[in-house]
């Protein structure tokens, strides 16, 4: 058996079958020093994989990690990689390196805060690759609707741990709610779609599952996630349930019944809700029927 040529085909069938990154729920980030696990989270169940030459790496490794990942992309593997903040020299070495490579499908800005610093890296990239810009302080928090209307900005993905540092809020759904809430709204103001929340450090299902919720209640549509066995659980998560669409497809009907006539104040905002089920049930493949 060629492996090369099997391994080519199940990459080429896995990327016909991603959900688009505008609308991936599932972001799993991989350690750039662990290369000969690259194709193993590219065939995996995330909807979008991070190769992680920032917080991941020390920085005496930076170097061996980036050319781990050059080769790769450069090989026939497909990625995001999360890069290094803009103040530093790793982030010129990373963008000249990156610009250009086919397989790069976008990288992840780290310790964005501040619209220049996500247009100044898609331009350096060659101005067609998406920013996913990773907010991860209070500075970043505050500018995040000048962020998300950046040129070049893609989607925004919290940093929830770099966060907490910088401000000592406790990791709670209270203390998270206004970052959280101010990501959602900015990128309700740059046309993005909802923001990406941050990892879970806990494999256990139960937890994911209720992180999950926490960000769902306040309009994230994507979560960072660190191993190969949480994605299926986030992606299951952050989908409508099968209750949702029957709801949806029920109103949506009743609605379209009755002339479309708009009965009280009520109806405009669940109209919207049931649209928005129907429209995340055919980016997810969610059965109708």
């Amino acid at each position: 058996m060629n492996h090369s040529a099997d391994l080519t085909d199940r990459r080429a069938v896995r990327e016909k079958d991603r959900v688009d990154a505008a609308h991936a729920r599932s972001w799993q980030l991989v350690n750039a020093l662990w290369a000969d696990q690259y194709d193993a989270a590219q065939l995996g169940r995330a909807d979008a994989v991070i190769l992680d030459i920032e917080d991941a790496v020390d920085d005496s490794k930076k170097d061996l990690a980036r050319e781990y990942v050059v080769e790769w992309l450069g090989g026939g593997g497909t990625a995001w990689v999360r890069i290094n903040d803009v103040t530093t020299d790793a982030w010129r070495a990373d963008v000249e390196a990156l610009a250009g490579l086919t397989g790069l499908a976008g990288v992840v800005l780290a310790k964005a805060e501040s619209a220049a610093s996500v247009t100044e890296t898609f331009r350096a990239l060659g101005g067609t690759t998406p920013v996913t810009a990773l907010v991860e302080s209070a500075l970043g928090v505050e500018e995040a609707v000048g962020i998300a209307r950046a040129e070049g900005a893609f989607r925004l993905a919290f940093g929830g741990g770099d966060y907490r540092k910088d401000t000592g809020a406790e990791n709670t759904p209270l203390a998270m709610a206004y970052p959280r809430s101010r990501l959602v709204v900015a990128s309700k103001i740059g046309g993005l779609t909802g923001p990406i929340d941050t990892p879970t450090v806990s494999s256990t299902h139960g937890v994911i599952r209720e992180q999950c919720a926490d960000g769902v209640s306040m309009g994230m549509t994507g979560k960072l996630c660190l191993d190969g066995e949480q994605p299926v659980v986030i992606n299951e998560s952050m989908s409508p349930t099968s209750a949702d669409v029957a709801w949806a497809v029920g109103f949506v009907e009743s609605f379209e019944a009755g002339g479309r006539v708009i009965r009280d104040g009520s109806d405009k905002p669940r109209l919207a809700r049931a649209e928005m089920i129907l429209l995340r049930a055919d980016y997810f493949r969610i059965s109708l029927g």
